[in-house]
């Protein structure tokens, strides 16, 4: 399946407005820009993305948004915005809104997270392409390399006398948690900057990515992704490096 000129590929941010650990963190300054901005920024900047949607139950973040080229047109209801609240129900939420009060229905959702600075427009639109290139994949993912290994994982007993190993002893090398990385099975994590999927996964399979996952490995850069104070911290140094090694 190509990617042609009528087909809808919307990007969806969502960005509640509580935060535990940082008030008002997505739209928080970072390098003098709004959290939330670094993400419209990318998804304006796609080849294939033709709407950008925020999807906040706050109306200071939808302003924000609306200020940075983004749509806010529905506020996310309180009851899907809390922290115990999931992505499915976001989606499902934003999906729902636009078909029943728009007619719009995209062919092609990518969702982005607002805590990913450094993400970019390139990644986004290859995402896109991998979906679009595979038939049978259900969504792509956004991974990186697994900086702790699960297989050194320990989890604590009950008593709290003893611990035991995360990934069962029968699935690992014998005396894993010993050996150097490279002698261990390689490892990806998912990180928080992006997943592509169908709309179809969430009328059809209730889930945002389904079962047939195509990865999108991204470096540790890219990978950053902001939740507490000291990460905003780092993030300011590692983008004025990122921009200083851009103009040299």
């Amino acid at each position: 399946m190509g990617i042609g000129a009528t087909m809808k590929v919307m990007a969806l941010i969502i960005a509640r407005g509580g935060s535990q650990r940082v008030p008002n963190k997505n739209i928080k300054a970072l390098a003098g820009r709004p959290l939330i901005a670094y993400a419209i920024e990318a998804a304006r900047r796609s080849r294939y993305v033709n709407r950008v949607v925020v999807s906040t139950d706050s109306d200071a973040i939808a302003g924000v948004a609306v200020q940075e080229g983004a749509e806010a047109p529905f506020r996310r209801p309180a009851e899907i915005s809390q922290g115990h609240s999931t992505e499915l129900e976001a989606v499902g939420h934003a999906l729902s809104w636009l078909r029943d009060h728009e007619s719009y229905e995209p062919d092609v959702v990518v969702l982005l997270r607002p805590t990913s600075p450094f993400r970019t427009a390139a990644t986004i639109d290859r995402g896109v392409e991998l979906l679009l290139d595979d038939p049978e994949a259900h969504s792509v993912r956004t991974v990186t390399l697994c900086s702790e290994h699960p297989h050194k994982m320990w989890v604590m007993e009950r008593d709290g006398r003893r611990i035991r190993s995360f990934v069962p002893l029968e699935q690992k090398l014998p005396e894993a948690h010993t050996l150097s990385y490279h002698l261990l099975p390689t490892v990806y994590v998912q990180n928080a900057s992006m997943d592509v999927l169908r709309p179809s996964n969430i009328w059809n399979l209730r889930s945002t990515t389904g079962s047939e996952i195509i990865p999108l490995i991204m470096d540790e850069l890219e990978s950053i992704d902001i939740n507490s104070e000291l990460d905003f911290t780092l993030a300011e140094v590692a983008m004025g490096r990122s921009r200083n090694v851009r103009q040299e």
